[in-house]
């Protein structure tokens, strides 16, 4: 195979990589709506579910709707959906530090709202990279055509393995 061969096939490689991630942002949000539809239609049903959520795993499932949502409005959410919280002395509470967890652990962020509140929206989930951003935009812009060495390491990373 020539280098040309290779360039081609890291261009295909790249953009494969690319639009999978983008499918399965669509996926997630489409699983979340689907999942906030079944818990909701099997409440109205009076159908209880087998295996219940946990109030972590159903706030994620609420906030994966893609709105940013206010602590007050993640529990109506869960009401909405059937979940049972009714087991807690003060579910905002709960709510408040499930919420609070998720926004360490950066799977939710902090958004202010014009009314002085905050609310959460979720994250994107992290992207696997096997390559780094800007090594990705210069294979897109043909930037490493005809290159053959090493990338250079920065100054301060030469400094530090010395």
């Amino acid at each position: 195979m020539t280098t040309e061969n290779y360039r081609s096939a890291l261009d295909a490689a790249v953009r494969e990589y690319e639009s999978l991630g983008a499918e399965r942002q669509e996926i997630d949000r489409r699983l979340a709506h689907l999942a906030q539809t079944i818990g909701t239609l099997s409440r109205l049903l009076g159908l209880t579910p087998t295996v219940p959520l946990g109030l972590t795993d159903a706030c994620r499932l609420v906030l994966r709707g893609g709105l940013p949502l206010t602590p007050v409005e993640v529990r109506d959410r869960l009401l909405q959906i059937g979940v049972d919280l009714t087991v807690y002395a003060n579910d905002l509470s709960a709510i408040h530090t499930v919420l609070k967890r998720l926004n360490e652990s950066a799977e939710i962020r902090l958004v202010p709202k014009p009314s002085g509140k905050h609310a959460y929206l979720w994250q994107a989930p992290p992207r696997a990279i096997a390559i780094g951003e800007d090594i990705a935009e210069a294979i897109r812009a043909g930037g490493l055509a005809g290159h053959t060495h090493a990338p250079k390491v920065p100054e301060e990373k030469k400094k530090r393995k010395k």
